[in-house]
């Protein structure tokens, strides 16, 4: 017999009850973790679901059509998201990102979206609400969520090859349904859109030039694509440090395609080092996580769909706030929850990559990067 997979199962349960204090009062508006780092960012999957089946992230031969996802009652409601994400909000949050899976799956995602964009921050300023999608429903979808109130979205886009881009997502979807679902987003006026493009070497990395010259010349300063370096993210995807192809190399084929100059950094603790065209035809993004950690200044936590909490990209465990949200806890007290464990804080695995103390020192396998987000 062959060996048998069980990806997520376990994972699911690796959770534990956070600590949470008998009396607490308001939350202060900020809080900061063991390494000086603030909870500014929080990322919320809405579902486990992809229709899509990449590689890099949920490998068909792992999520087939016996594999189990979550069942519906135990995903987070629409009331039960907007409420914990008040929460984070009133810690200190000020962007929150809608993942999946695939979130544009999500039955009612619009009615989400109108909820969320509701909040305040405590000095009343509307939040950063974006989506990241592979774009396959976009064209339909991106006018009622623009509508609902979502200002920003990425798409996530491997090639623009459509033999190429087919092979990838494994379900032998066209290129061309993405690209349209790009166009519809800029005419809702989520502009600019971002456009992600996980690079693996050997596989889409001859994609690079051409990527950037369609995405360029089509939609010039409208549309910022962003490379990524292929990461280690989860157990199932076979992950290999050959199949990455850094930054470095992919920003010299740009600079001597087309051009290039540094930009600074939009905001604290931005995931992506921003460099334009020289010829002022917009600007391109390298997000460097496995080459040039930047960790350091990591300010996001992940919701997974069914109320976990994961304090890292590469974390194994998570905090259960479904059974805090359902157990009867006022909101204070989950507000204060949610401080002891940002302030308790200190992952920064790849930063530690490599060494023997960035493996999960309990032996166990790390979240999968469609049950959290990317």
């Amino acid at each position: 017999m062959g060996e048998t997979v069980i990806p997520l199962t376990d994972l699911r349960a690796a959770a534990s009850l956070p600590p949470v204090p008998e009396h607490a009062g308001p939350p202060a508006g900020r809080v900061v973790d063991r390494l000086g780092r603030p909870l500014v960012d929080l990322r919320i999957s809405v579902t486990d679901r992809c229709n899509f089946r990449c590689s890099y992230c949920m490998p068909k031969e792992v999520f087939d059509r016996d594999y189990r996802f979550l069942p519906q009652p135990d995903l987070l409601t629409f009331e039960e998201i907007t409420r914990v994400a008040r929460l984070f909000v009133a810690q200190g949050v000020r962007k929150l990102r809608l993942t999946g899976g695939e979130p544009t799956l999500r039955k009612g995602l619009e009615t989400l979206v109108s909820m969320l964009a509701a909040l305040r921050t405590p000095g009343g300023h509307p939040l950063d609400l974006t989506l990241t999608t592979n774009g396959s429903l976009l064209e339909r979808k991106a006018a009622p969520l623009a509508a609902a109130g979502l200002r920003r979205i990425t798409v996530s886009l491997d090639a623009l090859d459509d033999a190429v881009f087919r092979r990838m997502n494994d379900v032998d979807f066209p290129v061309a349904d993405v690209l349209r679902g790009i166009d519809a987003a800029l005419a809702a006026g989520l502009a600019p859109v971002k456009v992600n493009m996980v690079v693996k070497r050997g596989t889409n990395d001859h994609e690079i030039v051409p990527m950037a010259r369609h995405m360029r010349e089509r939609y010039g300063p409208r549309v910022v694509l962003r490379f990524i370096e292929y990461m280690d993210v989860g157990a199932t995807n076979g992950w290999r440090m050959d199949q990455v192809l850094p930054s470095a190399e992919v920003r010299a084929r740009l600079d001597a395609a087309f051009g290039l100059e540094p930009l600074p950094a939009a905001a604290e603790g931005e995931t992506a080092e921003r460099w334009r065209y020289r010829d002022g035809a917009g600007e391109v993004g390298f997000i460097s996580s496995v080459t040039q950690a930047f960790c350091g200044d990591c300010n996001r936590a992940r919701l997974s769909t069914e109320g976990k909490l994961f304090l890292c990209l590469f974390a194994s465990r998570g905090h259960d706030l479904r059974a805090l949200l359902r157990g009867g806890y006022d909101d204070d007290r989950i507000a204060a929850a949610i401080g002891l464990l940002w302030s308790g804080r200190d992952d920064r695995y790849s930063e530690l990559r490599g060494r023997a103390e960035a493996a999960p020192g309990s032996g166990e396998r790390r979240v999968e990067m469609h049950y959290i987000g990317g």
